[in-house]
């Protein structure tokens, strides 16, 4: 999954009732698909994400 910064992420919850997390791709961490992603989510906490089959990307226009 690639992504640039500026993309949007969503995380599905990952058991029944648990809320999807949204956020800002703010920096991508080495190259092609084994990238890390830091992301800001719209709560203000920041991470080091590597996406998974749970992580859906949405390229900035």
């Amino acid at each position: 999954m690639r992504a640039s910064v500026g993309d949007r992420v969503t995380i599905h919850g990952r058991s029944v009732g648990m809320p999807d997390h949204s956020g800002e791709v703010i920096e991508v961490r080495g190259d092609g698909d084994e990238a890390l992603l830091v992301v800001r989510y719209d709560d203000g906490h920041q991470e080091i994400l590597s996406p998974g089959s749970d992580c859906q990307i949405h390229h900035a226009a």
